[in-house]
């Protein structure tokens, strides 16, 4: 596959392409005008990794991390579309600081797979052209942002039919394609390493932000070019909190933690949570709620098979806790600490797109996450797995990141004495 200059990363141009033509079947007739995503402001911006990620509509037509560019398909109908890539013109000074781009030139369309790039500047003509021409409405990423809406709308003219393009492209990218699940698998095993590693380095009294460089250290070191999210390491009471990522927290023998991180690889994330306790070994009481949610969780993903909805999936997950809590949570069942839904979508962002009443289909990626949050306990416990739906069933793809309590204390164990 061609890679770009000065981005590290290759363009699948198979797929792209696939994915261009299948939105165009989708929509028959009309024009589609994606904008790139722009550079933040060094001197504005609060920038927490780097000053550009692409927006995902664009990056998934695309698989292009380029600045200001847009992208504008026109279809006639099934036998005649048209795909032009508009990109900024080379800046030889500007690159001093930056490193090379790409420019509207052969080789761009060489590296992108797409026959036809021009300038930015053209854009405007071209769009007049695509809108005479196709006699159908025009589609749009309307809501990506404010600024972006505002970018596409002004190209655009008056009284014509604008459409929101989001929920079209959104249901294609609910089942992801096989470079798209390569790119998932890369971010899952990048992040396995990654809880291993924040394991191996828990003692009790060292700092939630110990156990976060730990992770955030192992899955840079594996390639991952992000984060997906901010780390989230709740010890303790900390650990009911369920978005809680402060992580300034010393920990203490006999705390739970829960460390919920992913890493981001391509442009698609992983999120994989696990919970294990500081000092290397469950107490009893840790263990029973622990395996609790586990059951729960393992319940649901055997229920996991194409036509199956996500809320039948819920239900069984919360029917196993209900039937297993005995009196371990008290006169109530522990399904009642069980207080967000079991899983979504993954792909580009975290949360990914897609309508959660699609039955399952192959190819459609999702966690599995029940938990059980305990504050006056200050006992927290999530485990949340990477499941692709296959034609029989499911597939653990963060499988390699210990489960069970005796893998984990195994794992923990043998940090303490060395080993690896």
């Amino acid at each position: 596959m061609p890679q770009l200059p000065g981005m590290g990363r290759s363009i699948d141009t198979t797929a792209t392409a696939a994915r261009r033509q299948a939105l165009l079947a989708r929509i028959g007739r009309g024009v589609v005008l994606i904008p790139a995503a722009q550079e933040r402001d060094l001197e504005l911006d609060y920038i927490q990794d780097n000053d550009f990620r692409q927006n995902n509509t664009f990056f998934y037509f695309t698989e292009l991390e380029a600045q200001h560019a847009w992208l504008l398909m026109t279809a006639r109908g099934p036998d005649s579309t048209e795909v032009v890539l508009f990109l900024p013109p080379r800046n030889p000074t500007q690159e001093r600081w930056t490193g090379i781009r790409l420019g509207p030139d052969s080789t761009a369309a060489r590296l992108t797979g797409i026959a036809t790039v021009l300038p930015t500047d053209s854009l405007e003509r071209r769009l007049r052209v695509a809108q005479f021409r196709a006699r159908g409405p025009i589609y749009a990423p309307l809501d990506i942002t404010t600024k972006d809406e505002r970018r596409v709308l002004d190209l655009v003219f008056e009284g014509r039919d604008v459409r929101n393009l989001r929920p079209i492209v959104d249901s294609l990218r609910l089942v992801k394609d096989a470079e798209e699940l390569a790119r998932l698998r890369m971010a899952v095993n990048i992040s396995v390493v990654g809880h291993i590693a924040a394991m191996r380095a828990a003692r009790p009294g060292v700092y939630e932000f110990e156990i976060e460089a730990a992770f955030e250290g192992a899955v840079r070191r594996e390639g991952a070019d992000r984060l997906g999210y901010p780390s989230i390491v709740g010890s303790g009471v900390n650990g009911t909190t369920l978005h809680y990522d402060t992580n300034r927290r010393r920990t203490t023998d006999g705390d739970m933690v829960v460390i919920d991180a992913g890493a981001e690889y391509g442009q698609y994330t992983a999120d994989v949570t696990r919970s294990w306790p500081v000092s290397g070994r469950f107490t009893s009481r840790q263990k029973a709620i622990y395996d609790l949610v586990l059951g729960s969780q393992q319940a649901a993903f055997d229920a996991v098979r194409p036509g199956v909805r996500m809320a039948t999936l819920d239900s069984i997950s919360r029917a196993y806790m209900r039937s297993h809590s005995g009196t371990m949570c008290g006169d109530k069942s522990c399904d009642t600490y069980y207080i967000h839904g079991l899983g979504h979508w993954i792909g580009m962002d975290v949360h990914d797109v897609g309508d959660y009443t699609t039955p399952l289909a192959p190819g459609m990626v999702f966690t599995l996450e029940p938990g059980i949050y305990l504050p006056d306990e200050s006992l927290g416990v999530r485990i949340e797995d990477d499941v692709l739906v296959t034609a029989t069933g499911g597939e653990w793809l963060s499988a390699g990141a210990p489960r069970t309590t005796d893998e984990i204390e195994r794992v923990m164990r043998e940090a303490r004495s060395g080993r690896r």
